[in-house]
């Protein structure tokens, strides 16, 4: 009698997806939010925080307390590099127009194929590189072939964006790797744990205060909360375990097309063509990708 998969094994491709889809949605937040970057990311994890802390302590409390000590501290630093992610995404959107920095934010996957490749040794075939290779390409077009965009003062956001991009790679690589032992909800707690604790040292070191904002930011900041701290970042950590690092980060990288979408209706900015081709090279990519990789899977079977 084969055993009954749970529901995220079932349709873990399926909500992988619809979680970068929320996710898209990160940079509309974050450019309506006028409280600084530290603000949000300290209001974005203390409101998500308990929807994890409460369960694992009053629920998992012996899973938590035997996970092994190192897998503790690398829950802890792939809490950093989300912490420097969510600080230089934040920062770099204020900075640049949101297509753009979703692009550049998105070039993760090169850092999760070299390491899956150069570090662990694994393999990744040819066509899903390929894939990959044209979902970037297709985000080079969206950001780098605007020259208007580069001397309109940008390009401060843009690097930061990019940085967003590299920290979010060794997130997502750290992630995958520590999910292999840790169960789910226990190292979403102390990944998002160790977030919180960054954003509470960098707020009183840069000494950015946390309250007297308007009441729209902390709505604001409640939607992101939901949408992308849980319906993005959790799903995406749950997600570890039934599928690898690099095929959420290629998928991820797809955030670009929904976020042209979605500035062009909340914010009204208007895709240029190169957007626009960008984005549809993106899509060819990424679907070419998952095909190769269901073959691989098939083949493997």
């Amino acid at each position: 009698m084969k055993e009954k998969k749970s529901f995220i094994a079932r349709y873990v491709k399926v909500i992988v997806v619809l979680a970068v889809v929320a996710g898209s949605s990160s940079g509309i937040w974050g450019a309506a939010i006028s409280a600084p970057s530290m603000a949000i990311g300290f209001w974005r994890l203390t409101l998500g925080l308990p929807f994890f802390a409460v369960p694992v302590l009053l629920r998992q409390r012996d899973e938590l307390k035997a996970i092994p000590p190192k897998y503790v501290i690398w829950s802890f630093v792939a809490g950093a590099f989300l912490f420097a992610h969510f600080f230089s995404w934040f920062t770099a959107v204020k900075l640049t127009n949101i297509a753009s920095g979703v692009v550049l934010a998105a070039l993760h996957p090169l850092v999760v194929l070299g390491v899956t490749i150069f570090v662990f040794h694994r393999h990744v075939g040819r066509r899903p590189i390929m894939g990959i290779i044209l979902a970037l390409l297709g985000g080079v077009l969206v950001a780098g072939l605007d020259k208007a965009q580069l001397s309109s003062g940008n390009f401060r956001g843009d690097v930061l964006a990019f940085l967003a991009a590299m920290f979010m790679g060794f997130y997502f690589v750290i992630g995958d790797e520590v999910r292999k032992v840790v169960p789910g909800p226990p190292y979403v707690f102390l990944c998002f744990f160790s977030t919180w604790v960054c954003f509470c040292v960098g707020s009183l070191v840069t000494r950015t205060p946390v309250l007297g904002y308007p009441p729209r930011d902390y709505i604001l900041m409640i939607g992101l909360t939901i949408v992308c701290q849980i319906g993005a970042h959790a799903v995406f950590n749950l997600c570890f375990g039934y599928v690898d690092s690099l095929y959420v980060s290629a998928w991820e990288s797809g955030e670009s097309v929904f976020a042209i979408i979605l500035s062009l209706i909340f914010l009204h900015q208007i895709p240029t063509s190169w957007e626009l081709l960008g984005a549809a090279v993106v899509v060819i990519g990424l679907l070419y990708y998952n095909y190769n990789t269901g073959l691989e899977e098939k083949a493997q079977k």
